[in-house]
C-alpha cells in the first residue's frame, strides 16, 4: 500500500467529522426550528435556552443568545400548549422601530427580548444606565444601545458602530 492509499482513510475521516460539525451547527440553529414543534423537540434540537420567561396567556419564550460576544438573540415563543408559534432573532436593525417602544418598556420588557445585555454603562448626560448589545448589519459590527432611567423605564434607544471590531478586523 503506497504513502497515497493510507492517507485515504484519514481524508475521509476529516470529511465526516466536519460534515458531523456542519449538520451539529445546523441542528442547534434556531431559524431551522419548524412551527407547531413541541417544547420537548425544541430542547432536544437546540438545547438549554440562556432564558426562559413567561408570556400573555400561559405561553413562553425560551431565548437563545450568544452573547456577550456574539451578535444574535433568537427568541422562539410557544404557546400555552408548549408548541412553538413563532421564532425570531431579533438582533436585526430594521427590527429595532418595530420592537422597542420607549413609550412603555421597562428592563423587564429589554430582557425578554433581547437577553442580558454585552455591558452596563453610566454616561454623565443621562441620569440612568446604557445597556449595549453587540450585532451585524451586512456583516458591519455594530452595536444596540438602550438608555434605562433610574424608575427602570425605557426613554431611548439608538445604534452605532462598533469601531473596536473594525479595527480589528482591518489588521
Amino acid at each position: 500500500m503506497n504513502t497515497d492509499e493510507r492517507s485515504i482513510p484519514r481524508v475521509l475521516g476529516a470529511l465526516t467529522l466536519a460534515a458531523t460539525f456542519l449538520l451539529a451547527g445546523c441542528a442547534s440553529d434556531p431559524s431551522h426550528l419548524p412551527t407547531g414543534a413541541t417544547r420537548a423537540q425544541t430542547l432536544q434540537q437546540l438545547g438549554t435556552p440562556t432564558a426562559v420567561y413567561p408570556l400573555p396567556g400561559g405561553g413562553e419564550r425560551l431565548q437563545y443568545s450568544r452573547a456577550p460576544m456574539g451578535t444574535e438573540v433568537s427568541n422562539v415563543d410557544l404557546d400555552a400548549a408548549g408548541r412553538v408559534v413563532s421564532n425570531r432573532q431579533e438582533m436585526q436593525e430594521y427590527l429595532f422601530d418595530r420592537t422597542i417602544d420607549a413609550a412603555t418598556w421597562r428592563q423587564d420588557d429589554v430582557l425578554r427580548t433581547y437577553g442580558r445585555p454585552y455591558e452596563i454603562t453610566r454616561v454623565t448626560s443621562y441620569d440612568g444606565v446604557v445597556w449595549t448589545w453587540r450585532y451585524k448589519t451586512l456583516n458591519s459590527p455594530r452595536y444596540l444601545y438602550i438608555y434605562i432611567d433610574r424608575a427602570g423605564k425605557v426613554t431611548r434607544y439608538h445604534t452605532g458602530p462598533d469601531l473596536t471590531r473594525d479595527m480589528m478586523l482591518d489588521r
